[in-house]
């Protein structure tokens, strides 16, 4: 009987590890990408352009910089052996010394800005409505 308990405790953890391992590299669609990303809390917004051009409004992208309003290039990168994400070339001057940031691709059409081993300092979510001042 002590057996097939045993079992079952590692069929039901071996089962939960490959849920958790599928949920962490789901695949993004490239194409899906464009369109206007907002946090609701701060109002912050992305806008990736089909094209390959962004532009941010109002968005920290760490808990020690306050809001900033900057623009440049953006690019999908497929990783392979981690978590996927849009790098974003920022325009000269943009953000100061910052040069580039990394987006993270998460569930359901959202974007974060986070340090791999902290939770995000901003989430942003893929919205259908009209841009902030439209």
């Amino acid at each position: 009987m002590i057996k097939r308990t045993g079992g079952r405790w590692l069929v039901a953890a071996l089962t939960a590890s490959a849920v958790l391992t599928s949920g962490c590299t789901s695949s993004v669609d490239a194409d899906e990408l464009p369109g206007v990303y907002r946090d609701g809390a701060t109002g912050g917004e992305i806008r990736l352009e089909s094209g390959g051009t962004f532009s941010a409004t109002d968005v920290s992208a760490d808990s020690r910089s306050g809001p900033a309003d900057f623009s440049g290039r953006w690019e999908f990168v497929d990783s392979g052996s981690s978590r996927d994400f849009v790098y974003l070339t920022v325009d000269d001057g943009g953000l100061g010394n910052i040069g580039g940031l990394q987006l993270y691709t998460g569930d359901r059409g959202t974007l974060e800005f986070s340090d791999p081993d902290e939770p995000p300092s901003l989430v942003l979510t893929k919205v259908t409505t009209a841009p902030k001042g439209a």
